[in-house]
């Protein structure tokens, strides 16, 4: 594994936004990718923003590099259960997609109640809820529990803040049409039977998880964003859950919910952003990694230069445009 020196070197060459002046009149930016769009495509750049509570707090060292890396391997070993939307990749924090039209509803696929962010299930469930995205939920349960069977909770998507829906809520409003949204689900549960497997052989509990899906011209559903990834998903190890989980004990985590409950211990709040400081964003560096690495059964080596990450990038992509 890459050692800890190295990714100390990286502190100061992180890619907190990919903002190129020459073709700004396509630029749009997402929460961690920035984008352009040109015809029929998409030029994704996955940067190292790291976002938490709807707030960015800083970069960490080859996220975006790990991040990306990450989605390939997903991508292709789902890419037998549904079409996604990978053209090429560039650059370690680059991929080119096909041009969709992105569906309205996050697909969230949960199989423990969990969570620490206040639309977290166990949030709603430890004040009393019994009823989340319209799914009834049974009495008794304890945080960290898993669930008989997945469940899927959507939200609808926004800049700011996602939205928890129901099922009926989605087809009511016409947000997507019944016939694809049963597509839509039955796509996603396979995709995350499949996480559940490859996880396992890993030594990892796939916890939770969210797809977004778009439509090609021709009405082919297509798995487009990321997929599996730490910042989509959820991963416990399973060596320890049991144990840990009868004893009352957080799970350890390899994605970063350690990082939420890091700024809770430190107030997060709209008027108090705590800062990054540079252990925490090496030990978040490393955590990604790890993951990786675990994941893929294959060790994480990193494009490492002494040229600007932007300035690298920006070469790689003209082309496109």
């Amino acid at each position: 594994m890459i050692g800890r020196d190295q990714i100390r070197a990286q502190l100061d060459n992180c890619l907190l936004e990919a903002r190129f002046e020459r073709w700004q009149s396509c630029y749009r930016r997402g929460k961690v990718r920035d984008m352009y769009l040109v015809p029929g495509r998409r030029i994704l750049i996955t940067t190292d923003r790291q976002s938490a509570f709807d707030h960015v707090l800083g970069t960490i060292p080859l996220k975006g590099q790990v991040l990306n890396r990450m989605a390939q391997y997903w991508f292709a070993h789902t890419a037998d259960i549904v079409p996604n939307h990978v053209l090429e990749v560039p650059d370690p924090n680059v991929t080119v997609a096909r041009e969709l039209t992105i569906l309205p509803v996050e697909v969230v696929v949960r199989r423990y109640l969990t969570g620490s962010s206040d639309t977290a299930i166990w949030t709603y469930y430890a004040r009393g809820a019994r009823e989340y995205c319209g799914i009834r939920l049974p009495e008794g349960m304890v945080k960290n529990q898993r669930f008989e069977t997945p469940i899927i909770t959507p939200t609808t998507k926004s800049a700011v803040h996602d939205e928890l829906v129901s099922r009926d809520e989605i087809l009511r409003r016409g947000l997507v049409p019944r016939q694809l949204w049963e597509e839509v689900e039955r796509i996603a549960l396979a995709l995350f039977a499949r996480g559940e497997q490859l996880a396992a052989q890993q030594g990892l509990i796939l916890v939770d998880t969210k797809y977004e899906m778009g439509l090609t011209p021709e009405g082919v559903v297509v798995l487009a964003d990321e997929v599996h990834t730490p910042d989509s998903s959820r991963y416990w190890i399973a060596a320890s859950y049991p144990e840990r989980h009868a004893r009352g004990e957080e799970p350890e985590s390899l994605d970063k919910e350690f990082l939420r409950l890091w700024l809770r211990e430190r107030g997060i709040s709209d008027d108090n952003i705590p800062r990054l400081d540079d252990d925490i964003r090496i030990e978040v560096a490393e955590r990604y990694i790890r993951l990786c690495e675990r994941m893929t059964g294959a060790e994480f080596v990193p494009e490492l230069t002494d040229e600007p990450v932007l300035a690298r990038i920006e070469r790689r992509i003209a082309r496109y445009f």
